[in-house]
């Protein structure tokens, strides 16, 4: 069973999306500080990641940076944003995010996005 990981500061949301996950069949985490993310991977295998770019504290882009230049497994980025631009697009994709979905998003188009990377 695949294992995701949801990061963002909504809490709500967070636990909505994990519950539908859930029940798509995926193993669920939340994490609502952008501080814990790296504490999370070293005592967890995650496949992917689930992250909210405007967050207190770390960005998603610097979580992102801390993901790629940590040793151990990488899993995949989905970044979720309701502030998109061409500008953070452009760079989530340098930083190797897998998907830059905007909010509110369609969670049949999200779980299309998990599913497409999961086949990889």
């Amino acid at each position: 069973m695949e294992s995701i990981l949801i990061v963002d500061d909504d809490v709500n949301l967070s636990n909505l999306l994990a519950e539908e996950l859930s029940e798509a069949g995926y193993k669920t985490a939340c994490i609502n500080e952008s501080e814990n993310v790296l504490d999370f991977l070293k005592e967890k295998v995650t496949d992917i990641i689930l992250l909210d770019l405007n967050m207190p504290g770390k960005n998603g882009f610097q979580i992102q940076q801390e993901i790629n230049d940590y040793p151990g497994i990488k899993p995949k980025v989905i970044i979720l944003t309701a502030h998109s631009d061409v500008k953070s697009a452009l760079t989530s994709a340098k930083l190797g995010a897998s998907d830059y979905i905007c909010k509110p998003f369609d969670f049949g188009r999200l779980l299309a996005s998990i599913r497409r990377i999961i086949n990889k």
